[in-house]
């Protein structure tokens, strides 16, 4: 949806739906109730514009990846703890070398009528990893994955061969981008997939509209039809108190205490799910200097940001990505703020004084507010920020060649995914352009150690060597913040990104 969307605006875009009488309701996270068949949810998401889009292997928005996961399923998916959970398939294992994997698919069908078999999941594989395919997220994460030399065995049984072991491959096939597609499938205008919603209407930018699959392997969803739309931050704000929709996805700290004694909407929060901070880009000067880049990370007042950005409903962050999930180092002490260290490192790597840009955007809440901030902090060790803010629908990939520094943000993911997704010579999503190939190498090694402690282990050394040598500088890890009109049942609060987030097939309406 365009910038400066009107309420009057937004009220054309959700159907035209007057408003929706509502009962009270306290403001927890969860809530109970038998659940009742019918009506339609219209949930609300920030919106990319032109770029959005129904392709499910192209996704980066979470617009995208909600409507997405309406219409499509993944073989695995991640559970609250970051642990990959079965989904259309039921079980796997692997040998002792983590080389060779056996999927065993569920009974599932298809929107068309289709049977799901292993050449559907060949074939989907094959999409994601096609050198000539546009915009591929999950691509250099799967990238291990043998073609050639993987195959079905049997109808619901499918082989997944690896080029190098890999103990993490089914968290790998839990991440974005990873949906499963009915072999042959070539026209994302035309999704048909096996998720609890047929696909009925999708305009980019304003909205998608799906209806209830009654045979969905999972059990059909309790509503008849979901609406997932595109606005702005106000525009979200305003439509859910005035009941014009019944979900709001990613609330800001300020709009929750708004709402705290309202029984018409409430907040339900996932605490600390992923990170916020601030990206440097380390092939270029003065970043690629580590000393420069340590600067940064010391001249950052943390606890202000947290308590200014996020109101106070987050974590310190501590450079690492992963608070709290399996395999995060729990025992590296908290980095603290040292301005006259600061200082003295950026004398010594020629950049006191200097001016660096900051390229941020309105692409997330905060971002702004955050830079702005931040460069005020910076000011204070004597480094100039310049800040530039840029179109939202294009800041994720614009951010990897503009400007010196950048905000940053994720969901949640597996800690192992991250580090692939974003710290890997050629990820998609290096917005920190740290290359190493030592690292990588290093990190492949981790990946191949079948025994968990001591992968944890290593896991833990690649991710301190980041803090201290890398361009990223993760000052937070928020709350997810969404919020529900009265009349919404099931809303669990789940982290982004994970099996139960913006899951609209287990919600109702009452």
């Amino acid at each position: 949806m365009p910038s400066g969307t009107t309420r009057r605006g937004f009220l054309g875009l959700a159907g035209g739906a007057g408003a929706v009488l509502l009962g009270s309701c306290s403001s927890g996270g969860t809530d109970s109730g038998t659940p009742r068949r019918g009506g339609t949810v219209r949930a609300v998401f920030p919106g990319a514009g032109a770029k959005e889009t129904m392709d499910p292997h192209a996704q980066r928005q979470f617009v995208d990846i909600a409507r997405h996961k309406a219409v499509f399923d993944k073989l695995v998916d991640l559970g609250e703890t970051l642990r990959p959970v079965p989904r259309l398939a039921e079980r796997w294992e692997t040998r002792d070398d983590a080389t060779v994997w056996r999927f065993h698919l569920r009974a599932a069908t298809f929107h068309d009528g289709h049977v799901l078999d292993a050449e559907d999941v060949l074939y989907t594989l094959a999409r994601i990893l096609d050198p000539k395919g546009v915009d591929r997220r999950a691509r250099t994460s799967l990238s291990g994955i043998d073609l050639n030399r993987s195959r079905a065995v049997g109808a619901r049984v499918v082989e997944i061969v690896l080029r190098r072991p890999n103990a993490e491959l089914p968290s790998l096939l839990a991440m974005t981008g990873t949906a499963i597609v009915r072999r042959g499938y070539a026209d994302p205008s035309r999704p048909v997939g096996t998720g609890p919603f047929r696909f009925q209407s999708f305009t980019a930018g304003r909205s998608f509209a799906g209806r209830r699959f009654d045979d969905h392997w999972d059990g059909a969803p309790h509503l008849d039809e979901i609406r997932v739309l595109s606005a702005e931050t106000e525009a979200r704000a305003n439509a859910v108190q005035a009941g014009e929709v019944e979900y709001a996805h990613e609330m800001t700290p300020t709009f929750a205490r708004v709402v705290k004694s309202n029984g018409n909407v409430r907040i339900v929060a996932a605490p600390r799910s992923g990170a916020e901070g601030i990206v440097m880009k380390t092939d270029r000067p003065p970043f690629d200097d580590p000393d420069a880049a340590m600067a940064v990370k010391l001249l950052a007042d943390r606890r202000r940001l947290v308590e200014v950005i996020l109101g106070g409903r987050g974590a310190v962050g501590n450079d690492m990505y992963g608070k709290g999930f399996a395999y995060y180092p729990e025992h590296v002490p908290q980095r603290e703020r040292d301005v006259a260290e600061a200082r003295a490192l950026l004398r010594k790597a020629g950049a006191l004084n200097k001016e660096v840009t900051f390229y941020t955007s309105t692409a997330a809440n905060g971002f702004v507010d955050a830079a702005h901030l931040f460069a005020r902090q910076a000011g204070e060790a004597g480094l100039r920020v310049k800040v530039v803010t840029g179109p939202p629908e294009s800041y994720y990939t614009d951010q990897l060649t503009t400007g010196l520094i950048g905000s940053h943000r994720c969901g949640a993911m597996p800690i192992p995914t991250y580090i692939s997704d974003r710290l890997l010579t050629g990820s998609p999503q290096n917005a920190t352009a740290w290359e190493r190939g030592d690292f990588d190498r290093e990190f492949s090694q981790a990946q191949s150690i079948v025994d968990e402690k001591r992968r944890t282990d290593r896991y833990g050394a690649l991710q301190q060597r980041i803090r201290d040598r890398g361009g990223l500088l993760l000052w937070g890890h928020p709350d997810w913040l969404n919020a529900v009109s009265a009349r919404l049942h099931g809303v669990k609060g789940a982290p982004p990104n994970t099996v139960d987030w913006a899951r609209f097939d287990t919600v109702w309406l009452a």
